[in-house]
């Protein structure tokens, strides 16, 4: 007997970045990628306990999804929250339902948000030069002028990687540190790591530092994983972050 073929339906997904900061023969240049609906078979991975542990279960669960032919380590931070955000709408729906601690009563309350309603934090064009991932800062005290990437999900798992390592070693309260070190590309110039890390580790000033990181935070293209809710007592709680994990995968019962 002939078996009828499948094709589950799929959704174009918009990226956050739109695509400029990928280089032009990237298949995410296009600023965009299909994903499929998320089937019975893809559940068995987020009830994987050996993933769980592991931490790798979500990404597991993107790569199971994305149709297009990426390379999912070149992904942006923002660009892989925003296929994690649409892959569990098209799991199972749009509205989602969590507890919070709402700070004027200090008491726990459910919230439910609608995650179509989430609006993507888009990467400003002008500040894009040459067409890659690379920008410039001037550290406002020191006035060492920095190049910078975005971090990938490749970034992040390298970062991921020499923590444990470091930890190991008995320093494993490096995490600041070790993300500039991995963010930083040049200092005044100089793009060889020994002088990054040598300037991350024994000359980055703490204000210059705070200045720096809030200027990659406001560039970095993302989705705005807040929310404003009016709580139990009437008072309106602004920006409620959305937490994010297995569970955000799983539906009240």
């Amino acid at each position: 007997m002939e078996q009828t073929s499948y094709k589950f339906p799929s959704e174009i997904i918009t990226l956050p970045s739109k695509g400029l900061l990928y280089p032009e023969d990237s298949p995410l240049r296009k600023g965009e990628i299909e994903m499929k609906y998320m089937t019975a078979r893809e559940e068995d991975i987020l009830t994987n306990q050996n993933l769980i542990q592991n931490g790798t279960v979500i990404d597991v669960l993107l790569k199971a999804l994305i149709l297009s032919p990426i390379n999912y380590d070149d992904l942006l931070v923002g660009d892989k929250n925003a296929i994690l955000v649409a892959s569990r709408i098209l799991g199972y729906g749009k509205d989602y339902k969590f507890k919070f601690t709402n700070p004027h009563t200090g008491k726990d309350e459910e919230a439910e948000v609608d995650l179509t309603q989430i609006d993507d934090k888009e990467l400003d064009a002008s500040k894009i030069t040459n067409n890659k991932n690379e920008f410039s800062f001037s550290l406002p005290i020191s006035k060492v002028n920095l190049t910078f990437k975005l971090l990938t999900h490749g970034d992040e798992s390298k970062i991921e990687k020499e923590l444990k390592g470091l930890e190991k070693l008995g320093q494993g309260n490096k995490f600041l540190t070790t993300r500039l070190k991995h963010t930083i590309l040049s200092i005044n110039g100089d793009y060889e790591q020994k002088t990054v890390r040598e300037f991350v580790d024994n000359q980055l000033l703490a204000r210059d530092s705070k200045s720096f990181r809030d200027h990659v935070k406001e560039l970095m293209p993302d989705v705005k994983l807040i929310f404003d809710y009016e709580g139990s007592d009437g008072r309106m709680v602004e920006e409620v972050p959305i937490p994010i994990g297995v569970t955000f995968f799983w539906p009240e019962s």
